[in-house]
């Protein structure tokens, strides 16, 4: 069978959910059987975001295969699990680099080389080759951006043509404010991207309005109208009280069907059990037998995304545990000279210190790291969080009281945290860190890592440049810091543990191997420790 294709594009604003959309679109395939991969355009010219600001994108989402690429895969990742690969990452700076390298090389001789035919014509060779590679039954491509930015038109003009080649469902996400002062749904925002869509030479299959409250008949009615379609390809994305109750939500309004029926695939039974097991994990998630509260610590709190997959693995956790988790989000610059009220804890049952880079609000970590230990909260650390660990256990339980790391405490004299000797020699900073996954033991079984995981030998993501000092290993073990995780050569620290109560660290991400229906191990840990603190 030869593979088809969707296209969602997005139209008038950002931010709307084009990969929750994608992501939703893809798991109603799977629901039904059906090999369905994601493609990602991205229009920035970097070759991938790596090198961004958390602040300017978010979250930079690794895969198993080293790839540092857009936030959207975590989605991808969390709806489908399933482990994705970096060639499904497609960014204006990896095709203007080709089609560059190509001209250089002579691939384009006696030829003007021109946004059409040649760079429409390696968008589309690329995603044929990547269907066919990956012999998937549909590619659901998200093109990032709106319609009418620069930055992806180039892109959009390949999907008009890709629709001359192939069977293409176009999917257009539009936004459909409710003004109070008139208390009605305003369709000419949809109807402006809508007519923008057109001009590009596509009409849309179906128009998914993201609004607060369920799309009214008459909205749905004169959406139709002005775009020819049926009442009901209107599709309504009101709030949802979870993100993965999308699938369910479209799929009882029969777009399943009609996505199947556009596609012209053969009308396969649903997979209940699956469909099932989703719906409960949904039903926990909305309404959970407890509660528990969790403080998520970091540098970028007043972006959100920048710990979009810290925060979706609590509610997987809480997912697989029947509890819900409120967060309360702490911003550690304001910890840093240890005279803030800690009062904002009293009713936290666990703290989550993320990873980050810089100097800024590292100390305000260690502070907190501190009234976590000292205070019994049960505590996770992650990457620079378990690093941060390691320099307040140096300090104030080892007697290290200069202790640091190196990346930002050159001055002192004990660098419990020092640079990979692998990245002494590094210059370039695109994907060049300790990435991907790395394997680890656990030869301790005793430990909160070996209960968490169940086995000995694991495989977690990675994205850093600093780790343990091993010239420290047996001096903060005597302290009581306990060894509980190393690479397989043992030459690297990926974990380590307080000697009492709940407190782990990890070199690694486990949050970017979480999904909803298999939750990380170490976020299922915390909370049924916070679940314990609760209940005490």
């Amino acid at each position: 069978m030869p593979t088809k294709y969707v296209v969602v594009l997005g139209s008038l604003l950002s931010g709307l959910g084009k990969g929750v959309v994608t992501s939703s679109v893809l798991k109603i395939l799977d629901f039904y059987g059906y090999r369905a991969l994601p493609v990602k355009f991205d229009g920035y010219l970097n070759f991938d975001c790596g090198t961004m600001n958390p602040y300017q994108h978010g979250e930079v989402f690794v895969l198993d295969d080293r790839s540092e690429v857009d936030m959207d895969f975590g989605i991808y990742e969390r709806f489908l699990n399933k482990d994705l690969t970096g060639d499904l990452s497609i960014t204006g700076g990896k095709l203007f680099g080709s089609i560059i390298s190509k001209e250089r090389e002579g691939g384009y001789l006696g030829q003007t080389v021109q946004i059409i035919p040649h760079l429409t014509n390696e968008i589309i060779s690329r995603i044929e080759a990547l269907a066919a590679k990956k012999s998937a039954d549909v590619m659901v491509i998200e093109v990032g951006g709106t319609v009418g930015d620069i930055e992806n038109s180039y892109f959009i003009e390949a999907m008009r043509q890709l629709g001359l080649k192939h069977d293409v469902v176009f999917i257009n996400l539009t936004y459909l404010p409710t003004l109070d002062v008139v208390g009605e749904q305003k369709t000419k925002p949809a109807q402006i991207g809508f007519r923008l869509l057109l001009q590009d030479g596509i009409r849309p299959n179906f128009i998914v309005c993201r609004s607060p409250a369920a799309l009214l008949d008459a909205t749905k009615e004169k959406l139709a109208l002005f775009a020819n379609i049926g009442m009901e390809r209107v599709i309504d994305d009101r709030d949802q009280e979870t993100l993965y109750n999308l699938p369910l939500h479209f799929m009882e309004l029969g777009f399943d069907k009609l996505l199947l029926d556009d596609l012209g695939l053969k009308r396969r039974s649903l997979d209940r059990g699956k469909v099932g097991s989703w719906r409960e994990s949904v039903r926990r998630t909305v309404s959970p037998k407890r509660e528990v509260r969790i403080a998520i610590v970091g540098k970028y709190t007043h972006l959100k995304d920048s710990y979009a997959s810290v925060k979706e693995a609590l509610v997987h956790a809480g997912a697989r545990t029947d509890t819900g988790v409120r967060i309360s989000w702490i911003e550690s610059s304001e910890y840093e000279d240890g005279k803030k009220d800690y009062s904002v804890f009293d009713g936290i049952d666990g703290v989550v210190v993320t990873g980050g880079f810089g100097t800024r609000g590292t100390e305000g970590m260690v502070n907190i790291i501190n009234h976590a230990r000292t205070s019994g909260i049960p505590y996770l650390g992650l990457c620079l969080g378990m690093q941060l660990m390691v320099v307040e256990y140096a300090r104030n339980v080892a007697g290290l009281k200069d202790a640091n790391s190196s990346e930002f405490g050159n001055g002192a004299r004990h660098k419990v945290i020092a640079l990979l000797d692998s990245q002494k020699r590094v210059t370039s900073k695109g994907g060049t860190m300790r990435l991907g996954a790395q394997e680890c033991v656990l030869p301790e079984r005793d430990s909160i890592a070996y209960r968490a995981y169940g086995r000995a030998a694991i495989s977690e993501r990675h994205r850093h440049r600093y780790e343990f000092n091993n010239a420290y290993r047996k001096r903060l073990g005597q302290a009581g810091l306990r060894i509980t995780g190393l690479t397989r050569d043992r030459k690297l620290v990926e974990f380590v543990e307080w000697p009492s109560g709940f407190g782990i660290g990890t070199q690694s991400h486990p949050e970017l191997r979480s999904r909803f229906e298999a939750p990380a191990p170490l976020f299922v840990s915390l909370l049924e420790a916070a679940i314990k603190r609760r209940q005490a």
